[in-house]
């Protein structure tokens, strides 16, 4: 068994796109971060090579808006969590700049989170999100 798991909340609020977004968006920070998730690359039976993905399931929870601001406080209060957000503030910006701009003028009470990336240990992770519905 994996002792490390990860997860993505979603916002139930969020309509379809933006959901998809921020949930490809959110493995691509999880990715970048822990690398030892991405399985090596694999060669096919006629020789083309597949390049790494995860290696681990990641379910797609779902989550009020409003759960997404205490579920973060909780996550990051916890050791060995590592917690990524999407917040409105960068769905709504054209550059990377531009987000951190107007994140660093921005109190953490007024983000409005779109979605969540936890990882950490399976039963912290566990405790966190446990009750939460699949995204379907």
């Amino acid at each position: 068994m994996l002792a490390n798991k990860m997860v993505v909340v979603i916002a139930d609020e969020a309509p379809a796109g933006v959901a998809l977004n921020t949930a490809a968006l959110l493995g691509v920070a999880l990715g970048h971060h822990h690398d030892e998730v991405v399985g090596a690359d694999t060669v096919d039976g006629s020789g083309g090579v597949h390049t790494g993905m995860c290696a681990h399931p990641i379910p797609v929870l779902r989550a009020a808006a409003e759960r997404l601001h205490e579920l973060r406080t909780q996550a990051v209060a916890r050791d060995g969590v590592t917690v990524h957000d999407m917040n409105q503030v960068a769905q709504r910006s054209r550059t990377y700049d531009q987000m951190s701009a107007t994140i660093s003028g921005t109190k953490a009470e007024d983000l409005e989170y779109l979605g969540l990336a936890l990882y950490g240990p399976r039963a912290t992770i566990d405790s966190l999100t446990g009750a939460l519905a699949l995204y379907r």
